[in-house]
Parts: structure tokens; C-alpha cells; sequence
């Protein structure tokens, strides 16, 4: 009983953490997948306009600038790469089950936008995409199983939007957010080499708002701030441990209250000449609101288990991206970002061997018509910084009734490539001489 009371802790802990990725492609358990083109420009700019109709999902008030009827389609693929290699003075035992293997798991990731001009001063948008995701998968027998064997996490937001052009210098918008969030994660119920999975599996909706703004003070400048708030989970779900009298083992309630961080995303835009722009970004997470998570079980014998600590910083992002006119058809821009990881040595885990990292990036679009728009990326994620695990006593993710504490050195890098199609339904001259053009992107 008690070896349950530590496997139920442990699972139930890794609900908190929202399933985090072994090589993040933002801070924590974060998704940077959102756009082709901020993601070409290292986001610099996201809250002002820079990546086109895309911006609206930093800030819905970035929907303004984009005249008649647009959709676009991106879809990003992410090749993380994260190795964990154990090291004394982690038992003989479960060292003798070797490194971790790449975790990373290569992932698909779509999101789209529309925006359609109702009149000179309204706008309507439609944003759907991912902020928080993960999947990796260790080796099956390794040191570190009783800590992760797989995770899967996967979450998918609709924030329909209006957005409004109160004069030539200042527009507003605003959306509601509804959020999906499943949660699947493994991990070995003992350090032997057959040891079966606890596995916990979890899901909820959760709702939200997202808000910002747009100034233009001078020709050629755009200055855009964005909200995104926090999101309310209450993943409910089952905890499944392995038990020598059921093949199917025990299969237990649980839920876990689980708060998201909300984001604020500032954006400057400068038009410097005709064919070239340049851009800055910053944005802030508010990772530390995860540094206690409620928790409930209906597992009585277990004993009242009421908090798990995360102990998250905030993190952030600081961003410098470059547009060129090359010619009248092609585009190109390149970027360059430093992130502050909310992860530390003090709670960096198994599933998120997370750090700081530089993220550089280039891209280019191609208008093949008036119509149709062809956008790639491809950035890559440097990590930079310490990166130990550090799983004993002290550490908020060690449990005092588990024997095992972990040591290991990692590292972590991601390859991302991305493509978008952005496809004007209207007749762009017929709507440049009804109501004057915004902006182009």
C-alpha cells in the first residue's frame, strides 16, 4: 500500500505539470507553433502586426489591419531532440537501466486564422491554435522510468474576435477563449526491467478571454499590446496502477485543479523604408501562478494528498526581426530571441529537461498572385545555461516516501519548420476601391 501511496503521488503530480515536453518550444510545457511567420521572425513583432493574420492570436486588435476577406493555414513540424544521462548518485539499480534515448518526439502541429472586414471601422476574426502541448517517449527500460515512460498532451483553442478601428491611430479587440486540454502519461511502476505503467489519462474544456490594442503615433509605426488570461482546468480523469490480481490493474478517480498561465505580448513595428521593417517584441508568462496545484483522490487509503509544489518562475521572451521587400512578389525576414526558462535546476524534471535558450530563425513569402500567399520558416533552439536534474531531497518533486532520488545531466535542441497559405477570398481591387487598404502583410 504504501508503494501505491508513492505511485499515486507521483502520477497525480504529473497532471499538475500539464505534461511537459522533453524539449519545449517555449518556456515550460509552451507551444511556439502558433504562426509560419512569427515563427520566421523569432517572434519579434507578434503584438504589432509583423507576422500578418496571425498576429490576432497575440492580439485580436491586430485584426484590423488586415483589409476584406482572409484566411490562413499553417502547419508547423517540430524535431525536438533531448537526451537525460543518468549519473551517480542515482542508485546502482536503476542506473543499471541506462540513458533515456532521444524523448523527443517529432509532432505535426496546424493552426489557422480568418479575419473578414464587416465595414470601415469593424472587424470579425477566427484564431485556432495550440499554446500548450507535448509528446515524448524515453527508451522503454531506462534509469529514470519510475519518473516518465511517455507523455502525450495535446490542447487545441477557438478565440473567435472583434476588433474595432476607433480612428486612423488606435484600434481595439477583444475574444472569448474556449480551451481543450488531454493529458496522457506513463511512467514504470518499480526500477525492474518488466515493470508494468502506471498510467494516468485526463481531459477538460476550459474557458478564457483574450484582449489588446494597437497604436499607430507616427507614419509607419505600430505599437501593440496583447492579453491572453489564464485558463481554468478541472482535468478529471483515471489513475491506472498495475496490480498482480487484475490485468486491467486498479483504476482510480482523479482531478486536479490546474490554472494556465495567462500571457501579456508587447510588440513595436517600425517602417524604416519602403521595402524594409524591422521589429521587437517581449512577452511574459506567468508560470509561477503554477506553483501550487490542488489535488483530489478518491483513493481513501492512500491518505489526504492536498498540493503538489511546482515552483515555476515566470518566464520570458525578447525578440529583434527583420522584414525585406526583396522584389515586388517575395518577401524575406529573419529573427533572433533570447527566452528565460521558468525552469531552474531546483525543479527541472525527467519530462521537461528544460533551460534558457537562443532561438534563431529565417523565412521568407512568396505572393504567387493578389490572391494567394505562400509563407516558410525554419528556426532553430539553442540551449544555453545549466541544464542538471536534480531529484532529492530538497527538490519539489521529490516524494520523502519514495527510495529513489535521480541524478542526470541533459541536453536539448528543436528543429522547426513551418509553411502557411494565406488566401484572400475577396477581390482586392473591388475592396481598394470601396474602403481604403489598412496594411499589408
Amino acid at each position: 500500500m504504501r508503494q501505491h501511496r508513492n505511485l499515486l503521488l507521483g502520477a497525480v503530480s504529473l497532471v499538475a505539470m500539464a505534461g511537459m515536453t522533453s524539449a519545449a518550444q517555449a518556456g515550460a510545457f509552451g507551444l511556439r507553433t502558433q504562426s509560419t511567420n512569427a515563427i520566421g521572425a523569432a517572434g519579434a513583432g507578434n503584438a504589432s502586426g509583423m507576422p500578418g493574420i496571425s498576429s490576432m492570436f497575440w492580439n485580436p486588435a491586430t485584426v484590423t489591419m488586415n483589409p476584406g476577406y482572409s484566411s490562413e493555414y499553417n502547419f508547423t513540424y517540430v524535431s525536438p531532440e533531448a537526451k537525460i544521462r543518468p549519473m551517480a548518485p542515482t542508485p546502482a539499480p536503476a542506473l543499471g537501466l541506462g540513458p533515456s534515448g532521444n524523448i523527443g518526439q517529432d509532432a505535426f502541429v496546424p493552426a489557422s486564422y480568418l479575419a473578414y472586414q464587416v465595414n470601415d471601422t469593424v472587424w470579425v476574426g477566427l484564431a485556432n491554435g495550440s499554446l500548450f502541448g507535448s509528446i515524448t517517449k524515453p527508451n522503454d527500460r531506462w534509469a529514470g522510468q519510475t519518473y516518465s515512460r511517455s507523455s502525450r498532451v495535446t490542447s487545441l483553442s477557438f478565440t473567435p474576435i472583434i476588433g474595432v478601428k476607433v480612428t486612423d491611430w488606435l484600434s481595439i479587440g477583444i475574444g472569448p477563449t474556449a480551451q481543450y486540454l488531454k493529458v496522457r502519461l506513463n511512467s514504470a511502476s518499480g526500477i525492474g526491467p518488466v515493470n508494468r505503467n502506471v498510467i494516468l489519462e485526463g481531459s477538460d474544456w476550459g474557458a478564457g478571454f483574450t484582449a489588446g490594442v494597437t497604436i499607430k503615433p507616427f507614419e509607419g509605426t505600430t505599437i501593440g499590446v496583447g492579453y491572453r488570461s489564464s485558463i481554468h482546468h478541472e482535468v478529471n480523469g483515471t489513475l491506472r496502477i498495475p496490480s498482480p490480481l487484475l490485468a486491467a490493474g486498479v483504476v482510480l478517480p482523479v482531478k486536479v485543479n490546474l490554472n494556465l498561465p495567462e500571457m501579456l505580448t508587447v510588440g513595436l513595428t517600425q517602417q524604416l523604408t519602403p521595402d524594409l521593417k524591422v521589429s521587437v517584441g517581449f512577452e511574459w508568462m506567468n508560470w509561477s501562478r503554477l506553483g501550487t496545484q490542488g489535488i483530489e483522490s478518491a483513493f481513501v487509503t492512500a491518505g489526504p494528498i492536498q498540493a503538489f509544489p511546482l515552483a515555476y518562475k515566470d518566464g520570458y521572451l525578447y525578440s529583434l526581426g527583420a522584414e525585406y521587400q526583396l522584389t515586388q512578389n517575395l518577401a524575406v525576414r529573419a529573427g533572433v530571441a533570447y527566452e528565460e526558462s521558468p525552469i531552474s535546476n531546483r525543479n527541472r524534471s525527467t519530462r521537461l529537461p528544460d533551460t534558457d535558450r537562443i532561438i534563431a530563425s529565417v523565412g521568407a513569402s512568396y505572393d504567387w498572385n493578389e490572391k494567394l500567399r505562400i509563407s516558410a520558416s525554419y528556426a532553430h533552439y539553442f540551449a544555453v545555461g545549466d541544464s542538471a536534474i536534480r531529484i532529492a531531497p530538497g527538490s519539489p518533486l521529490f516524494s520523502p516516501a519514495s527510495p529513489l532520488p535521480f541524478y542526470a545531466d541533459s541536453s536539448v535542441s528543436a528543429d522547426i519548420f513551418s509553411v502557411s497559405l494565406r488566401y484572400r477570398w475577396d477581390d482586392p481591387k473591388v475592396a481598394a476601391a470601396v474602403v481604403p487598404v489598412v496594411a499589408k502583410h
